[in-house]
């Protein structure tokens, strides 16, 4: 189906060919949601665990279920190490095992190893070891699919919070809005590093908890943009009309103010997608992000800084994050411009001036 099919509005039409007709923009949403799909099935790409087996005529899924070491001619009840040279013999003289393309989970040690950590890259680790002998190629995979998801919730969380608090300021105004500035103002002078680096120092920094200590003042670059639009909007007729006919106010800035004001709003979000995940990023680098042997871009960073005779780390972790920033920039450019009234009104003037032809 075409992204210009029928069922979309006008407006929605110019906004979606402008889009489209930035080509940096559209191939890099392309690449980026592939990478993304990708990650998601991290665990089918690279892990330590067979995808499926068979032994001794019995069908096993390791992936799924962890099976204790007995099941495979071991002695002790303990979870199946499956890169056991012993279970890796037990497991080819009775059957069979699909691994997958990458044989290493983010948290693997090769113990199997014949050089010592970090290692170059070869044929088994295609981005080399890092300095604990983990593979790099599968901590980037994991890394990637944790920033974005962690950039996600943030930015939605940010979203809710910035039009929920810009929206009731700009719509109301007076009082409200003045005394809403002043605490924002206040808010937004608190020295986050400092606060990071005190409660670290109380409680092991883990996903949820650093997501909501950032969530805590993430919504503070949102707010000044959804409040001069709020502003803007309450002002225009039709939402007076609305205040005349007795609408509640929450029903008028839901179904009237919101929609305008969201125009602009959208065009903020890719860039404080990449922001949430540079911030992540510089976090884990200080050591204030994110628990040891977590799968850190910024981690990756860190070592590729204290490892200097192994580039392929730091080579690794600059690409990964340059590729993902560009491309959420790129994006971001791209959705600016089709939200920029500018474009859509050129586009409406180029299909005015384009002459119809007959079928």
């Amino acid at each position: 189906m075409s992204l210009l099919s029928p069922q979309f509005s006008p407006i929605t039409r110019r906004r979606l060919e402008v889009f489209r007709s930035n080509g940096r923009a559209r191939i890099s949403l392309w690449i980026f949601m592939a990478l993304f799909v990708v990650s998601l099935f991290a665990e089918l790409i690279a892990n330590d665990k067979p995808l499926v087996m068979q032994y001794d005529g019995q069908w096993y899924v390791p992936l799924l279920v962890d099976y204790p070491e007995t099941e495979f001619g071991g002695f002790l009840p303990t979870r199946t190490d499956y890169h056991d040279p012993f279970v890796q013999q037990q497991i080819a003289d009775n059957g069979w095992a699909l691994w997958p393309p990458i044989p290493y989970s983010y948290q693997t040690l090769d113990m199997q190893m014949m050089r010592p950590s970090p290692a170059s890259p070869d044929a088994k680790h295609w981005l080399g070891t890092d300095d604990q002998g983990r593979d790099v190629l599968a901590r980037v995979i994991y890394g990637f699919r944790l920033s974005v998801a962690f950039a996600l919730v943030l930015t939605a969380g940010s979203l809710v919070a910035g039009v929920v608090i810009g929206g009731i300021q700009g719509y109301f105004g007076g009082k409200t809005d003045l005394i809403g500035q002043r605490l924002t103002e206040i808010w937004s002078g608190l020295p986050v590093l400092f606060l990071l680096i005190i409660l670290a120092s109380f409680v092991q920094p883990g996903f949820w908890w650093l997501l909501g200590i950032m969530l805590l003042f993430s919504w503070l670059g949102l707010v000044d943009v959804v409040r001069a639009e709020f502003l803007r909007a309450r002002n225009l007729e039709y939402v007076r009309a609305a205040k005349a006919m007795g609408l509640p106010s929450h029903l008028i800035m839901w179904r009237h103010v919101l929609p305008n004001a969201m125009v602009a709003t959208l065009t903020f979000v890719p860039f404080l997608f990449t922001g949430a995940i540079t911030t992540l990023t510089a976090l884990d680098f200080l050591g204030f992000g994110l628990p040891p042997g977590a799968p850190s871009l910024g981690e990756l960073v860190a070592q590729g800084k204290n490892n200097l005779h192994a580039p392929w780390l730091g080579i690794t972790a600059f690409v990964s994050l340059s590729l993902m920033l560009s491309l959420l920039v790129f994006i971001g450019e791209g959705l600016r411009d089709a939200f920029d009234p500018r474009h859509i009104q050129h586009a409406n003037s180029t299909d005015t001036r384009t002459p119809a032809h007959a079928p």
